[in-house]
This record gives C-alpha cells, sequence and structure tokens, in this order.
C-alpha cells in the first residue's frame, strides 16, 4: 500500500525524448521562423494590396503558423517508441509538403500578386490550386499515419500520452475544416455563367466575400462569417492541447492534487473537450454568417454553456483529486 501511494504521489516530470528531434521538420521550422523577419520587412516596405490587405500578411501568417506546426511534430516524433523509420518518413514528406506549400504561397501572392486560395481564373491559377490541394491532402495523410503510431505508442505518462493522441485528432478534424470553404457561392455561380467559365471555387467568407474589412493581422471578417477561424483552432490544437498536460506537470510541483496521472489526465480530456467545443462554436458562428466581431444573442448563449461546462468539468475533477490526495495522505 506504501509502495502505491508514493508512486501515486510523485511529482511528474516532464518527458525525456529519447532521440533528437525530426530533423527536416526542425529545419523547415527554422527556415520558416527566418522567415518571418522578411515578411515583416516586405510588409512595411511594400505597399501592394491584394483583396484589401497588405500583400505580405498572407506569407507572415503562414509563415508563423507553419513554423510551430513543424516544431511541435518535430518535438511529438522523438517521443516515439516503436516504429521510428516510418514516423521519420512521415515527418519528411510533412516538411517537404509544409516547404512546397510556402514556395507556392509566395510564388503566387508576393511574385505573381495573384490570389491564392480559390483561384482558377487561368490555367497558371488553376495547376498551382490543384497543387496546393494536392500537397495540403498528402501532408494530412502523413499526420494521420503518425496520429495512428501514437495511438498505440505510450510517450511520457498517461496525461502526456492522451493529450497528444487527442491534439493529433483535433488538428486532423481542423485541417478537414477547411473544406467547408471549398463550395462554389452565389456570387461565384453568377460569375462563373456571366464569363463562361468558373472563375473562383470557394471562399473563407459566409454572406460576405473575400477581403473586406477584418480584424488586424488575422484579417477574420468584421462583416460575415469567417470559417478561417474554427480552420486555425484546429490545426493548433497540436499545440493547445499538450500544453495544457506540460503547464499541469509543471502544476503538480506545486499543487499536490496534481500529481496523480488519473487527475491530470481527466483534466487534459476536459481542456481537449472544450477546445473542440470552441472549435464546433466559431464554425457554427460563421455558418451562420455571424461576424466572430459581432457575436449575436444565440452565440452569447452557447458561449456561456461551454464556458459553463468547462468551469464545473474542470472544479469536478480538481474536487475529486484534492479529496483523493487527502484520503491517501491520512492513510500514510
Amino acid at each position: 500500500m506504501t509502495i502505491l501511494t508514493a508512486r501515486r504521489d510523485a511529482v511528474p516530470t516532464l518527458p525525456d525524448s529519447s532521440t533528437r528531434l525530426h530533423r527536416p521538420l526542425l529545419w523547415v521550422a527554422i527556415a520558416l521562423a527566418a522567415l518571418v523577419p522578411v515578411t515583416i520587412g516586405g510588409a512595411l516596405l511594400d505597399d501592394r494590396i491584394l483583396l484589401g490587405h497588405p500583400i505580405w500578411m498572407k506569407p507572415l501568417k503562414f509563415a508563423i503558423s507553419l513554423a510551430l506546426y513543424c516544431g511541435t511534430l518535430a518535438w511529438m516524433l522523438t517521443l516515439q517508441k516503436r516504429a521510428r523509420r516510418l514516423g521519420w518518413w512521415m515527418g519528411t514528406i510533412v516538411a517537404v509538403g509544409v516547404a512546397a506549400e510556402m514556395v507556392l504561397i509566395i510564388g503566387q501572392v508576393v511574385v505573381r500578386g495573384r490570389q491564392l486560395h480559390f483561384n482558377v481564373s487561368t490555367p497558371a491559377d488553376q495547376l498551382i490550386h490543384n497543387i496546393m490541394a494536392s500537397t495540403i491532402y498528402l501532408v494530412w495523410a502523413a499526420v494521420l499515419v503518425i496520429a495512428i503510431q501514437l495511438l498505440f505508442d505510450k510517450p511520457g505518462d498517461r496525461a502526456l500520452r492522451w493529450s497528444i493522441r487527442l491534439a493529433l485528432g483535433t488538428t486532423l478534424a481542423g485541417m478537414l475544416l477547411g473544406n467547408l470553404m471549398f463550395r462554389v457561392t452565389p456570387a461565384q455561380q453568377r460569375e462563373a455563367a456571366a464569363a463562361g467559365q468558373q472563375l473562383h471555387l470557394g471562399s473563407h467568407g459566409v454572406g460576405v466575400g473575400d477581403g473586406g474589412p477584418g480584424l488586424p493581422i488575422t484579417g477574420w471578417s468584421t462583416q460575415g462569417g469567417d470559417l478561417r477561424i474554427g480552420h486555425f483552432l484546429g490545426v493548433h490544437a497540436l499545440q493547445a492541447i499538450p500544453l495544457v498536460a506540460l503547464g499541469l506537470v509543471l502544476l503538480a510541483r506545486r499543487f499536490p492534487a496534481l500529481r496523480p496521472e488519473g487527475a491530470r489526465t481527466a483534466l487534459v480530456a476536459v481542456a481537449a473537450a472544450s477546445y473542440a467545443g470552441l472549435i464546433w462554436l466559431v464554425t457554427w458562428q460563421a455558418e451562420r454568417g455571424e461576424s466572430i466581431a459581432h457575436p449575436g444573442g444565440a452565440t452569447l448563449t452557447a458561449t456561456g454553456c461551454w464556458l459553463g461546462a468547462m468551469i464545473s468539468l474542470s472544479l469536478l475533477v480538481l474536487f475529486r483529486a484534492r479529496r483523493t490526495t487527502l484520503v491517501s495522505s491520512r492513510i500514510r
């Protein structure tokens, strides 16, 4: 009994990876990070505008986002215990795909000064559009293989394992949310009828066209729904959910109730479910053509319910963990 109790109350430690960071993903992440100041300089020096926003803004946003994505995946692959060779190849596919995507973004947006997404108005635009789509699906498939591998692997303690599994599952779903944008709008149908050919194949906005007024930096529409928000949150679940698990490890050094794996795993599950609920909430809002900047009554009510459920479940887990810790200390 004493041995089990000591193990339960042991202070958890941060994961110690047994292999070095995945080199191709690491180098791509470093290259993208180095690209960030270049794109900032471009935004300051180049006054060209595309769809109502500085032409360098899209490369800047993608450089930051993809650098974080590659860096996180490079770390996750160090935690693999089995089939490391397969994991290395899948990570390399992701690295090559991300690098190719960034080259296409800069080439199409900055060099050619053309709209990137949904643009099929010329043969060159259509070719770039199709290569981008194929590359993204290839990256998605590679991340799926990594997710399946880590589903049966056991990196770190139980809370960390589940945070990685839930993060990969959520990011895969978040990437698929991008498909919601590839729906021809009524305005694009009229445009195609007038031009005699399809010029655009989708839109970020719901109820509004692309390129209107938006929030600073992100450009998310302030006049209608914007499907990029749910997609963005879904993709970056890859960082958000494991950060909860790692944060709980650090907090466990100060709060004994967080030391048992069960308590931290339950909190990770609550965080992942809450994050998924947030993705659903902003996507539901966007699908109704409502701007993130101007939430209506239904959105505010749903947000209140989401917050209430998240806080209640978290407090319930913490209460049970504290009670269990007190009982364990009395037994000793």
